[in-house]
């Protein structure tokens, strides 16, 4: 069966992150999105693994489901046509910092387990390194590769996925706290990696442009900090509903079937694509951070480094070519940016939300709206722009201005003048 997976995000005990993120929101947030497997996210938290074992119970093999005690609360905000099953698999992001050949490596990677015991086991070594409770999102002094050796160690199904491989700051290959390669970073235990992250800032492409990844499967996730950001990345499966089944289609080469690609951002719209200075509001391409000498043309500081130009430093395959483990993707805008566009104003506010809800009730979850909905029922479930405005991002009919050094992408999907027309044929039809 085919289904649609975010299997990175965070709970309500990492940092900078919604109240809103408890697994009754997730549940109800997935089925609005049309993702059927999400992560549980930072099991190794106590407070939150107290929750995970509290609310789920077994489904197929590897997978929870929500008792259904705590869902009567949300569910009456779940419109018929998306309700759908959602299975939860146990995930936690870590973030090791750590010193490797006299320089400080900063690098996150998610780890995945295949039942309680194997996370509890987890758990129990990594609270022996560093503080747990602090944060959802541990900070470690640990270095990577040992910590895919406590993942292996818990069950032969664990495994270790690099997250986000090309942000500057907390990266594998990232250009301030990582390393130039896969085999660097974990060492004799290399050949336990088998998927890697894109992040929002990089798409399939950008990562094919590097032969020493030819042996990996792309993945993606929406990393969502508040449950409405769920599935702004995603990965699609073709398996049976299960941890192993969609461990297989990760990790074994000759598997070509259960992994059908990837849902990702237009890479532009990444807070780090390009590079520059935030202070500043400096957006600088490679080419002109290489002419400016890494430095900030305003103030005369380095730039951040982004994701293209680190990808272009290490890249050694030209553009376009395809690597043997290659999976199809597709760029897509959240739907509430691209009402919010339409509309010219706030994808937060309540015309947006109010929009977005309309368009679910008459026509099905988020992903199926982008992705598969006909553009004439878009239109008379939303209004034309908003249609228009699908139909180009599905076509990548879309001006972005890049992001950099922490700054989100800015979208542009309609021109002054169609938006003028569209106001013109708005007052013709009041008049009539």
């Amino acid at each position: 069966m085919k289904f649609y997976a975010d299997l990175h995000l965070h709970s309500h005990f990492s940092r900078a992150t919604s109240a809103n993120l408890d697994l009754e929101h997730l549940w109800l947030w997935a089925q609005l999105k049309g993702i059927r497997v999400i992560g549980t996210a930072d099991f190794t938290h106590p407070g939150w693994m107290k929750e995970l074992k509290e609310k789920l119970k077994p489904a197929e093999e590897g997978l929870f489901t929500l008792k259904e005690e705590y869902t009567k609360e949300v569910k009456r905000g779940l419109p018929p046509s998306c309700k759908a099953e959602v299975r939860f698999m146990l995930t936690s992001e870590i973030s090791n910092i750590y010193k490797r050949h006299e320089k400080v490596r900063k690098v996150h990677n998610i780890v995945f387990a295949p039942h309680f015991q194997a996370a509890e086991q987890i758990r129990s070594k990594l609270d022996a390194i560093g503080n747990l409770s602090a944060d959802g999102r541990p900070i470690l002094g640990l270095d990577s590769r040992d910590l895919l050796e406590i993942a292996l160690e818990s069950d032969p199904l664990s495994y270790l996925i690099p997250a986000h491989i090309w942000t500057p700051w907390f990266s594998m290959l990232g250009s301030k706290g990582g390393f130039d390669s896969v085999e660097e970073c974990f060492g004799d235990l290399t050949e336990h990696i088998f998927a890697l992250e894109t992040g929002l800032s990089s798409d399939p492409p950008m990562n094919w442009r590097l032969g020493q990844l030819d042996d990996y499967v792309l993945v993606s996730n929406g990393d969502a900090h508040s449950p409405q950001k769920l599935g702004r990345e995603a990965t699609i499966f073709d398996t049976e509903l299960s941890y192993p089944a969609m461990y297989k289609a990760l990790s074994d080469p000759d598997n070509n079937k259960g992994l059908l690609g990837t849902v990702e951002f237009f890479p532009e719209e990444g807070k780090y694509h390009y590079d520059g200075h935030r202070v500043c509001q400096i957006r600088l391409s490679p080419e002109q951070t290489m002419a400016n000498k890494g430095l900030c043309p305003a103030c005369g500081k380095p730039v951040t480094v982004g994701v293209m130009a680190r990808v272009q430093e290490l890249a050694d395959q030209r553009q376009g070519r395809k690597p043997p483990r290659w999976r199809p993707y597709c760029n897509l805008i959240p739907l509430p940016e691209i009402i919010a566009e339409a509309e010219e104003t706030g994808p937060n506010s309540k015309t947006v939300n109010t929009l977005f809800f309309q368009m679910l009730h008459k026509l099905g979850h988020e992903m199926f709206i982008l992705s598969d909905a006909p553009i004439d029922t878009i239109q008379k479930a939303g209004n034309a722009l908003i249609a228009e405005g699908v139909r180009r991002v599905r076509a990548g009919e879309v001006s972005i201005a890049a992001g950099y050094d922490g700054e989100f992408g800015t979208i542009s999907l309609f021109t002054s003048a169609e938006r003028k027309a569209r106001a013109i044929h708005q007052d013709q039809l009041t008049l009539f």
